[in-house]
């Protein structure tokens, strides 16, 4: 008798009668991304299939982990995002939070530093210190990281456009407290693909932009060794409204993007590739989410040994950080949102991340304040030290429905990435906005079924009630702003102003060269030369990116 044989008399004999009785809650069930869901899966996998999909953790393909002994060795890395106002408030929040237990740093810019404004610039009037930390100079880089030894912290940085400027900054301050760069540990996200698909924190159009980049794993690859030259997102992919099959494709094409620019300037893929990781995000389909992230590694890991002949285990190994899904709070019912982050969480851990953030209960509303920050971290550490999943090196592996899963994924996302490959890459698919309109789509959809309740969100399309939110609530200072501008006028007046110009003109003449510009950018910002002074020196140079307009 076969188990294919056994798996049809259940359903016609056991399951069936049950369905008459009980029918089922929806005509089909599938995943956020269309996978069917069976009521059952029985094994089918032969012992070869087996070892070609799966193996064993900490070896090729990675399906299973990324590290032999995963969390029982070493539990990730719980790293909250934090930054607001100006460095010194941020440096605040910051050592509360390793008072607290937390075992990285991560970075929040505000928007000004993210496309390259200094605070006192006309455009950044309003929004200095609101989405992040203003960071304009090396001064406040320095009050920012003050009393924190960047030897005994790893600390990760969301930054993009200007990503090789404040990484400057890092390696500047890093000298001021005598500490060797190659003592360095951390993560800039330095992603600028994603920026022109999904977020639009851009400067310059796309190939100067991919010269910083490789500019950044060339100098890390020499000068700082265990630092992550980029942090390849599909969070803010996913923010935007895509599928977790879409996710992990564009990011996948995007990293090829980078692999490929990397090669194109003469770095040996092991030279870099180890130092490549991914940012990934976690939603509330638990499955899917556990199978989006072995999926991912699985296709990497055979991309980088099929496609870029690596040779090097390490560059193979997909690592990232993961953060709860932002776009899934509320703003109705944010009590509920501590339930939405634990869930997703569990999916993060039980799929392997390297590091975490969980999202504080009111971000749907403002900043969120210590007490709700306090209990993001609280949900990591229960996970960690008392539900016993960190104590499996895979907990889930085997799982029928989740190697099932995996490989509707893993199907899913080569036909994207054969897609994208027929035209021409990830840069061109951005170019013509294939990219962007997969996107829309999927969150056009999503939407749909909200509103017409075939997907529910518990407070906002079912269970409301008429509330009052009674929450603490974190409210910048308009006076940053104003203190931000009087420092920088006091930087201005107290540089040597004759070294300021010199050292404008040989960045204006490296960047019209080939020069690696990361020894330019540290010298700058070590004589008082501002973030919004380079970026202004590269925009006359290289020019601004201007979005196509698709028909």
């Amino acid at each position: 008798m076969s188990l294919e044989s056994e798996r049809k008399r259940w359903e016609e004999k056991i399951l069936s009668p049950a369905s008459r009785r009980f029918p089922e809650r929806k005509d089909e069930f599938k995943t956020g991304s269309g996978i069917p869901l069976p009521p059952i899966l029985v094994p089918g996998d032969s012992e070869e299939a087996y070892l070609k999909d799966l193996g064993f953790p900490g070896e090729y393909p990675f399906t299973r982990g990324v590290q032999p002994s995963m969390y029982r060795g070493r539990l990730w890395t719980m790293r909250q995002y934090a930054g607001y106002a100006s460095a010194k408030e941020s440096n605040r929040r910051y050592r509360f939070l390793l008072k607290q237990g937390q075992t990285g740093l991560s970075v929040a810019f505000d928007l000004p530093t993210q496309i390259g404004y200094d605070s006192d610039d006309p455009l950044a009037r309003g929004e200095v210190g609101k989405v992040g930390v203003a960071i304009s100079s090396l001064d406040d880089m320095v009050t920012l990281f003050q009393d924190i030894p960047l030897a005994e912290v790893s600390t990760s940085m969301t930054i993009n456009a200007p990503a090789a400027i404040l990484l400057a900054m890092y390696v500047a301050v890093s000298k001021m407290q005598g500490v060797e760069t190659n003592k360095l540990r951390g993560t800039i996200q330095n992603d600028i693909l994603k920026e022109y698909v999904a977020r639009g924190t851009y400067i310059f159009p796309p190939n100067p932009s991919l010269r910083l980049i490789t500019d950044v794993f060339s100098f890390c690859q020499r000068e700082i060794p265990h630092w992550n030259t980029i942090s390849i997102s599909g969070y803010h992919i996913r923010e935007a409204g895509s599928t977790a099959v879409q996710e992990i494709a564009f990011t996948i094409a995007n990293a090829i993007e980078y692999v490929n620019a990397a090669i194109g300037v003469g770095l040996d893929v092991d030279e870099f590739a180890p130092q490549l990781s991914f940012f990934f995000n976690a939603h509330n389909n638990f499955l899917e989410e556990v199978s989006k992230f072995r999926a991912a590694r699985r296709i990497w890991a055979k991309l980088m040994a099929e496609r870029f002949k690596a040779q090097n285990p390490a560059s193979m190994k997909l690592r990232f950080h993961t953060q709860t899904g932002g776009s899934t709070l509320t703003a109705q019912q944010p009590e509920n949102n501590a339930v939405r982050v634990a869930l997703q969480a569990l999916a993060a851990i039980m799929g392997g991340t390297q590091s975490l953030h969980t999202n504080s209960r009111d971000e749907a509303l403002w900043l969120p304040t210590e007490n709700a920050v306090q209990l993001a971290l609280r949900t990591q550490q229960v996970i960690a030290y008392e539900s016993g999943v960190a104590d499996a090196v895979d907990p889930l592996g085997g799982s029928y429905l989740i190697e099932y899963i995996t490989d509707q994924i893993e199907e899913q996302v080569m036909a994207y990435l054969d897609k994208i490959d027929q035209m021409g890459g990830a840069q061109t698919a951005i170019e013509n906005g294939f990219i962007q309109r997969e996107i829309q789509e999927a969150a056009y959809q999503y939407q749909k079924e909200i509103e017409s309740k075939d997907q529910i969100v518990v407070g906002v399309n079912a269970f409301e009630v008429d509330e009052k939110i009674e929450l603490d609530r974190l409210q910048v200072d308009p006076a940053i702003e104003a203190e931000q501008c009087k420092r920088l006028a006091e930087l201005r007046e107290s540089r040597d102003q004759t070294r300021v110009v010199e050292l404008l003109s040989h960045l204006e003449n490296f960047a019209r060269g080939n020069e690696n510009l990361l020894p330019i950018f540290i010298a700058c910002v070590e004589n008082g030369v501002t973030l919004g002074e380079i970026c202004k020196t590269l925009r006359a140079v290289w020019g601004e990116y201007q979005p196509p307009v698709w028909t």
